[in-house]
């Protein structure tokens, strides 16, 4: 299994939101800790959902906080 196609910029948003937390954040948009730090390691892919979920608490379009990046075109 290759790299996780989609990037993101949770970490740096969180720390523009004052410092906020994983566990602030996973509060706020109703899932673990545990599964925000995967997101922002990469090592897992939101659901469509989650994502604007996300992009809402910081209040930026979703392209702000996803980027999606294949390892190649089809």
């Amino acid at each position: 299994m290759g790299r996780c196609p989609v990037r993101n910029n949770i970490r740096t948003l969180r720390f523009m939101a004052g410092e906020m937390t994983q566990q602030e954040l996973a509060d706020r948009v109703g899932v673990t800790r545990q599964t925000i730090h995967a997101i922002e390691a990469a090592k897992y892919s939101p659901s469509l959902e989650l994502a604007f979920r996300i992009a809402r608490v910081f209040g930026v379009p979703l392209e702000e906080v996803f980027q999606y990046e294949p390892d190649e075109e089809p």
